[in-house]
């Protein structure tokens, strides 16, 4: 069913994509209506990642008339949870939105209580499928990040043994993640079986923050991976714990950094952008952005999953600036697979399949440095 919803959803989605975040919806779509949408943060905004993705969409929408939005950071600590489902129930009782936004595998529990409680609401989930289909009134709106890990994992292993500045003689490269979850290891599998496809030696130190906002932790962590394990690039997949892979590699000039979700090259400040060679994109922004055309036009998915991959748009890797100063042959590998992903010659394993946590744990644990 996945698989159908997504070969139907492709080529809408990638002429509204082409469009930018707008489109024939610039007017607020066919219906002439604007929506009124609240969207939840559980962490907070600022990561130049996951949140920062979603809201520019919001942005966009409400630039382009599409909709008017709020946006409430809820916080990312321990401490900050119970104030995710109090929020959540306040947004709801109030009856103001026709659209409640939530995301990250940390909502679904609490969206499930309130959304059964509230079925007459609208909610949209992203980056989480734990409960398709149970609640008639909650779109679940996931993305292929292990096609996306596949290529930055392409990518990575290509450039530790290029012979480009700051590459160590030893193939070693980095996974700084937020937490040992389904999600974060999809993007981790994707990566490690990229990486072995170009090095079937190459070696991944993978290691987490097991949060999303301790950039001090990410730091330290991915300082040992560069100093201790010969890592010479960092994939940083953790929200602002992640971008503690940037700063330990441009403090230690030894290494490069790959971003994720954002094109982070494009929001750091200059001495991080400089060391930053791609970022693997989650499109949650466009996604939302064609979530709300489709809606504007009648396409309503409630109760469903929207499964977004690189043919629809909904992932893919920054090929311009520092990317296009690498060798033309790890340009080339890169987007070989990215085509061959596409025409179905590579089927990526996927952590959030039967049993494929268990198997994307067994192969990080056997690249280990």
């Amino acid at each position: 069913m996945k698989k159908l919803l997504s070969l139907l959803l492709a080529s809408a989605l990638a002429i509204s994509m082409l469009a930018g975040c707008g489109g024939s919806a610039s007017d607020g779509g066919e219906k002439g209506e604007v929506y009124n949408v609240c969207n939840l943060v559980n962490g907070n905004l600022g990561d130049k990642s996951f949140f920062d993705s979603a809201k520019s969409g919001l942005d966009k929408l409400e630039a382009d008339g599409v909709i008017k939005a709020k946006t409430i950071e809820m916080g990312a600590t321990d401490a900050d949870q119970p104030k995710w489902l109090e929020t959540l129930y306040e947004v709801s009782e109030s009856g103001e939105y026709d659209l409640i936004i939530v995301g990250t595998y940390q909502m679904p529990d609490y969206l499930k209580e309130v959304a059964e409680k509230y079925p007459d609401q609208k909610y949209l989930i992203y980056d989480d499928t734990t409960y398709v289909g149970v609640c008639p009134n909650v779109v679940n709106m996931s993305f292929r990040q292990n096609d996306l890990g596949y290529m930055v994992g392409v990518f990575a292993a290509a450039m530790t043994t290029s012979g480009y500045d700051k590459m160590n003689d030893d193939a070693v490269i980095g996974f700084l993640g937020g937490v040992d979850s389904p999600v974060i290891n999809d993007f981790l599998y994707g990566y490690l079986a990229g990486a072995q496809s170009v090095n079937p030696d190459v070696k991944v130190d993978t290691r987490y923050v097991t949060n999303y906002y301790d950039t001090a932790y990410g730091k330290e962590l991915a300082l040992s991976m560069i100093n201790d394990k010969k890592a010479d690039i960092v994939w940083g997949v953790g929200g602002a714990a992640g971008n503690g892979g940037a700063e330990a590699a441009q403090e230690t000039g030894k290494a490069w950094f790959i971003g994720v979700d954002s094109d982070q090259e494009a929001t750091f400040g200059a001495e991080l952008a400089a060391i930053t060679l791609t970022s693997g994109l989650k499109n949650v922004g466009d996604g939302i952005c064609w979530f709300f055309e489709q809606w504007a036009q009648g396409n309503e998915f409630w109760g469903q999953e929207i499964n977004l991959g690189i043919a629809e748009g909904g992932v893919g890797i920054v090929t311009d600036k520092n990317f296009a100063s690498v060798p033309q042959d790890v340009q080339d590998a890169v987007l070989a697979a990215q085509e061959a992903i596409v025409a179905g010659e590579i089927t990526v394993p996927s952590a959030l399949t039967d049993g494929g946590n268990d198997a994307a744990r067994a192969l990080r644990d056997s690249m280990q440095p």
